[in-house]
C-alpha cells in the first residue's frame, strides 16, 4: 500500500514537472508575438511562469537583449526531474530496510 503512494507521488510529480516545462516553453514562445502577454493566456502563463523564471533572471545576467533565464530554468527543472529517481529510490530502500514496505 504504502508502496504504490511513493509510486503514484513519483508519478505524479514527473508529470507535474513535465506540464510545467510545456508551459514555460509556451511562455517563452510567446515573447515571440507582439502582444501576446496581455491576452487572457498570456497573463494566465504570467502569474504561473513569471515567479519561477524571475528567480532566475536575478542570477543569470542577459547577454546584449538576449536572455538566458529561460534556458537555465528549463535546464534546472531537467535536472530536479533527473534527481527524483535516485531520491525516491533511496525512500523505497530505507523504508524497506525499516519494514514498512
Amino acid at each position: 500500500m504504502l508502496f504504490q503512494f511513493i509510486s503514484y507521488l513519483y508519478s505524479f510529480l514527473i508529470n507535474l514537472i513535465d506540464i510545467y516545462r510545456l508551459l514555460l516553453v509556451v511562455y517563452f514562445l510567446m515573447s515571440w508575438l507582439p502582444g501576446a502577454y496581455q491576452s487572457s493566456i498570456g497573463r494566465l502563463l504570467t502569474r504561473i511562469c513569471e515567479p519561477y523564471v524571475g528567480f532566475f533572471r536575478r542570477f543569470v545576467p542577459p547577454i546584449g537583449m538576449i536572455s538566458l533565464a529561460g534556458l537555465v530554468a528549463l535546464f534546472a527543472l531537467s535536472f530536479i526531474k533527473m534527481g527524483l529517481a535516485p531520491v525516491f529510490n533511496i525512500l523505497v530502500n530505507l523504508l524497506s530496510q525499516l519494514g514498512l514496505l
